[in-house]
Order: structure tokens, then C-alpha cells, then sequence
């Protein structure tokens, strides 16, 4: 067992981290150091302390040596890892093809808009077997009453696991062999997730008998009349709707589907010609190009879908057309007045939210890039660059994105997708983000599990031919950073050895921090509280498992490895590094983080 204490008292000067270990066909031990302040005295600061290093112990097993360095676990700092797109003459059918075995654990997640096609107790099973990670409710179709069932649903297949954690509980005093049996059938991947999503000021068409075809050149008509439905006519839900558009407006019909330009107006209905014709069904979204409706972030009917959120204790909102850090304020100062654990994630998909951008997203606890009527308030070709953006900013503050919007459109009426949806989810996989969404795929769809499994193996295999990178933390001699510092570290040696990561957490800072710097291998995140575990999944590369902690370390570590050894994540002999570090301290004295390598025995 390697070995690297740091006391929290001290600041760091910034490492230098080599890019691979000494060459060296077996690894015996690893590092081992220990940190001790020392009184050096900077020549311009007599205030500022550092740490210095001593070396305990370090023994390498040297042999002569014919290419890289290995481990059980495989190749050691493979520097063809790290070149992957120097050569100009690689096999791109092959590219990252040996990392991708049948064990093969997918990083980027998948949250599963459920509908009419996946709303049965068989389909929530099967869609959970098959990759979904997080179930959305969208607030926008069905009643509280159609989402309730759907949320006991959810709960019901994660009971499933609740037996089993309070068995494992019960036994902790047991025999070795006793905690061995109920460890061992404990699922560690498949608790879900679950989202409200709001409403937001959507304006939408009316509810028609029947769905009507506009033709281009047609005359139709947008009305504040409620229940007007005729072949020229529709009504919209949203009063100032005449007062917002002007003449020469651009209305766009479902994300762009349909678009008519604005001739007239009168004291309640808007007059337009269609520009581009295609079928209207019912309750479909309305845009102005280039402008956002001047209702508030959070409407009434949103307010009684977030109370219904509360009382069913969900695990997000996604809170749509958020324009400004206000709202999201706002809603956090009413989550704590009724004392519930919910993170807010913002939708970006205004005109107005681009500018606000940089408060929006740290006021919040993570993103959505909702592409559809962000393309459709601002030129479509800027969508991909915000994309792009957004997901750097949330990388950047370590927060989850979430990518969504017609990433598998087709696959609504067709079982195959488009080779462009499939660059799609791979240019999103690449670009980081932690998740990717399927709407009217699941909702609605013909092929929900179909969809699953195919962003499913587009991600898994776009992971796996990434180059293995961990950019350091900035300020590093800030004792704030300690955390970051640490994920870091603990992110180099495991991408380093080639070893999977576990860490223990109560509030899942560490693990958030650790999914951060994106190692190459899985983080298994240990935690005490089933809500954390259920909001670990949402982040990239986190494989969350919920398990009592005893008062002892060791006893608990070992479980942790007989489990994870039980479940085959593991196998005997390979090397893993064990994070102990973050917000709470577990088993240790407050200004101590420990980094470990230590091999796997039954």
C-alpha cells in the first residue's frame, strides 16, 4: 500500500508532475511520502509557509525492460495515448478499439424524457436496464397525477436495492463470509435519478381535435381567445402575445418545424401568411426569432410543478428560459424555506440567458444546452459554438451540462438513427459533457430502448479513443483549493498506473471535484446517503454506491473492495487509488487528506 498524507495547514507549491513513471516492467510499490512543514522563510514574504516533501519509502522493482511500463492493471503512461492525433497515418477504425471491452463502463450519462411509450412499471425497468441513468418528467405534457405514477414507478425499481442496503447494514457485525453474500447482489449501477422540468414562459399553441396542415402562402391566424380552434385559426396561452410581436416578426412553429410571418395585428389575434408549411398538432411551441416572451422565468403553474417536486422529494429541476441569476436565487431561498435537497439545473435556451451566462451558470448547480429553442430565438448556426461554450464554462466551475434536444430525432418513427445524429453524440462525448438527453425519443417514440442502446455504444465508444489528459488546478497555493488540488493529483496517479479510483464521500465533493478532472478509469463513489447517490449519477464518469460506514476505516475499505471484487468491477491483484479527502472528514482528524494505492486481494 502506497501512501501520500497532506495536512491541510499548510499551502503547496506547485508540483511538478511527470508525464510517466520510471520505466519498469513490475510495479511492487508505489509512492509513498509524507508531508512536513518546514520553516522556510520566502525572500519577499515571511508570511507565506510551504511544504516540503520527505520521501519515506519508495521501492520500484527494476528489470531490464523492453517497451512501457506495466502493472496488473496494463500499460503505465502509454505515451501513444497521449499522441493519439500525431500521426497522420492512424487507423481510425482501430483508434481506442482495445480500450472498449464487454466490462467497459459508459462515463457520459443518460437522462430519458419518459412518455406514453415508456410510462409502464416494464418499460422504466427495461429502460434502466438498458443505460438510463436519470428519468425527466416534463412538466410541459401530462398532469401531476400521470407523473406521480411515474415517480412511484421510479421509486419502486430503486426499493428494489433498499432491502438489500438495509440487509448489508444489519450484517455489518457479521462474519467476513455473511457481508461477502449480501454485498454481492447489491447493484451499484441502477438507482435513478429524477427531474421536473418546468414549464417556464413557454407560449403554446391550443389543444385541436384534429391536426391541421399549413401550406405555404396560407393565411393563419394566432388568437388570445382561449379554445379557438378552427382550420385558419388557433388559440395561444400566453395574453401578451399580440403586444410582444410586431409586424415583419418571424414566428417559428415546433423548434423551426413550421414558420409564418407576422402581416398584421388586431386588439387579440395576430394575422400571419406561412412561410414554411408542415403539420400543426396540438400544444405545440411558439418563437420570435430574435426575441423572448416577457413572462417571468418561473410562472404560477410552475410554482405548483415545483411543490409538486418537493413533496415527492425529486432529485432536480430543470428550470427553463432562465434569463438572469435572479430566478435561480430565488428558487434555491425557496428550496431551503421547505427544506428540501434539490439542485437546480438552468436551461439554456433564451436569447436573453447568452449575456448572462457567466452569473447564471455559478448561481446554479449545473446546465442543460436545450438546442431546440436556442436555435430557434438565435441564428442556427451560432448553436453549436454555444454549445460549445457552455460546456467549457461548466467544466470550468464544476458543474454538471447536459446536452439535449433532437440528438436521436429520427429515431422517433425509425429503429436506426442518422450517421449525423450519431456525430452529434459524439461531438458531445468529446466535448465533455456529462450527459446527453433523448426527448420525443423515449416519450413518445416507437423505439425507445433502441435509442437507449444507441447513444449508449456511441458514447462508450467515442470515450474510449479520447486522449488522457488532467490539466492542474489553478492558484494552487491557496489552502481553498486543498480539494481541487487533491482531485487533481489523485485524477494523475490514477490516469498514471492505469488504476480505477474509489472515494468516500457524505456530500459527494470529492467525487463531483474527482469527475472534474475526467480520469480515464471509473470513480467508485462510496456514500452513506441514498439522495447523494441518486445525484452522483447525473456526473460524468461517477459510478455511485450507496453503503453504511462503520466506525472503523479499514473495515470499511475492505468492504468497499469485496464489493466491488464480488460485482467484477474489480479483479484480484489489480492496483486502485483511494481518495479520502473532501468537505466532511471520515475517519480522520480535519486537517489530514490521504491519497493510497493499494492492491486488490480477496
Amino acid at each position: 500500500m502506497a501512501t501520500l498524507n497532506i495536512s491541510t495547514r499548510m499551502s503547496l507549491l506547485k508540483p511538478t508532475t511527470p508525464d510517466f513513471l520510471p520505466s519498469s516492467n513490475t510495479l511492487t510499490h508505489f509512492l509513498a511520502f509524507q508531508s512536513r512543514p518546514r520553516n522556510i522563510r520566502p525572500p519577499h514574504n515571511k508570511n507565506h509557509n510551504h511544504a516540503s516533501f520527505t520521501l519515506r519509502s519508495m521501492t520500484i522493482a527494476e528489470e531490464k525492460h523492453k517497451g512501457h511500463l506495466n502493472s496488473s492493471n496494463g500499460p503505465l503512461g502509454n505515451p501513444e495515448k497521449y499522441s493519439l492525433y500525431d500521426d497522420q497515418s492512424i487507423d481510425y477504425y482501430s483508434m481506442g478499439q482495445a480500450r472498449v471491452t464487454p466490462n467497459s463502463r459508459r462515463k457520459t450519462k443518460i437522462v430519458c424524457t419518459i412518455g406514453p411509450s415508456t410510462s409502464t412499471r416494464e418499460m422504466i425497468w427495461k429502460l434502466a436496464e438498458t443505460g438510463m441513468n436519470v428519468a425527466r418528467l416534463n412538466m410541459s405534457h401530462g398532469d401531476h397525477s400521470s407523473h406521480q405514477k411515474t415517480i412511484d414507478l421510479v421509486k419502486e425499481y430503486n426499493s428494489q436495492f433498499d432491502d438489500k442496503i438495509l440487509a448489508s447494514v444489519a450484517t455489518i457485525e457479521c462474519t467476513l463470509f455473511c457481508i461477502h453474500i449480501v454485498c454481492s447482489v447489491l447493484n451499484a449501477e441502477t438507482m435513478i435519478g429524477v427531474t421536473v422540468e418546468t414549464i417556464g414562459p413557454e407560449v403554446r399553441s391550443g389543444d385541436l381535435p384534429q391536426p391541421i396542415m399549413l401550406k405555404e402562402g396560407q393565411e393563419f391566424n394566432f388568437t388570445i381567445k382561449r379554445g379557438v380552434s378552427t382550420e385558419n385559426t388557433v388559440s395561444v396561452n400566453y395574453d401578451d402575445f399580440v403586444t410582444d410581436v410586431e409586424v415583419g416578426d418571424i414566428l417559428l412553429v415546433d423548434g423551426g418545424m413550421m414558420s409564418l410571418v407576422v402581416k398584421s395585428k388586431t386588439h387579440d389575434t395576430v394575422k400571419c401568411e406561412v412561410v414554411d408549411g408542415g403539420e400543426l398538432k396540438s400544444r405545440r411551441h411558439l418563437n420570435v426569432r430574435g426575441k423572448s416572451a416577457t413572462l417571468p422565468s418561473i410562472t404560477d403553474k410552475d410554482w405548483e410543478d415545483i411543490k409538486f417536486g418537493v413533496d415527492n422529494q425529486v432529485d432536480f429541476y430543470a428550470v427553463s428560459f432562465v434569463k438572469d441569476a435572479k430566478v435561480v436565487h430565488e428558487l434555491k431561498d425557496y428550496l431551503r424555506s421547505c427544506n428540501a435537497d434539490i439542485h437546480v439545473i438552468v436551461k439554456i435556451e433564451s436569447a436573453d440567458s447568452i449575456p448572462n451566462l457567466h452569473t447564471i451558470i455559478p448561481a446554479s448547480d449545473g446546465a442543460m444546452v436545450a438546442r431546440g429553442d436556442l436555435g430557434a430565438e438565435l441564428p442556427i448556426e451560432d448553436v453549436p459554438l454555444l454549445q460549445e461554450d457552455i460546456i467549457r464554462r461548466c467544466q470550468r466551475m464544476q458543474k454538471p451540462v447536459i446536452v439535449a434536444t433532437n440528438m436521436l430525432e429520427s429515431m422517433i418513427n425509425q429503429p436506426t438513427p442518422t450517421r449525423a445524429e450519431v456525430s452529434d453524440i459524439a461531438i458531445a462525448v468529446r466535448e465533455g459533457a456529462d450527459a446527453v438527453m433523448l426527448s420525443g425519443e423515449t416519450a413518445h417514440g416507437k423505439f425507445p430502448l433502441k435509442a437507449v442502446k444507441v447513444m449508449h455504444s456511441v458514447a462508450l465508444r467515442n470515450e474510449s479513443s479520447l486522449p488522457i489528459t488532467t490539466a492542474p488546478p489553478s492558484e494552487l497555493s491557496y489552502k481553498n483549493r486543498m480539494g481541487e488540488i487533491f482531485a487533481f493529483h489523485a485524477t494523475t496517479m490514477s490516469n498514471t498506473i492505469n488504476t480505477p479510483i474509489i472515494v468516500f464521500t457524505r456530500t459527494g465533493s470529492m467525487a463531483i471535484l474527482l469527475s472534474h478532472y475526467r480520469p480515464h478509469s471509473t470513480i467508485f463513489a462510496f456514500t452513506n446517503e441514498v439522495r447523494i447517490k441518486q445525484r452522483l449519477g447525473l456526473y460524468h464518469g461517477v459510478l455511485p454506491i450507496y453503503m453504511e460506514f462503520s466506525n472503523d476505516a479499514e473495515e470499511t475499505f475492505s468492504r468497499a473492495l469485496k464489493l466491488l471484487l464480488d460485482r467484477g468491477h474489480l479483479k484480484e491483484g489489480e492496483h486502485v487509488t483511494l481518495v479520502q479527502s473532501g468537505a466532511q472528514p471520515i475517519w480522520r482528524s480535519e486537517s489530514t487528506h490521504h491519497i493510497q494505492v493499494r492492491r486488490v486481494q480477496s
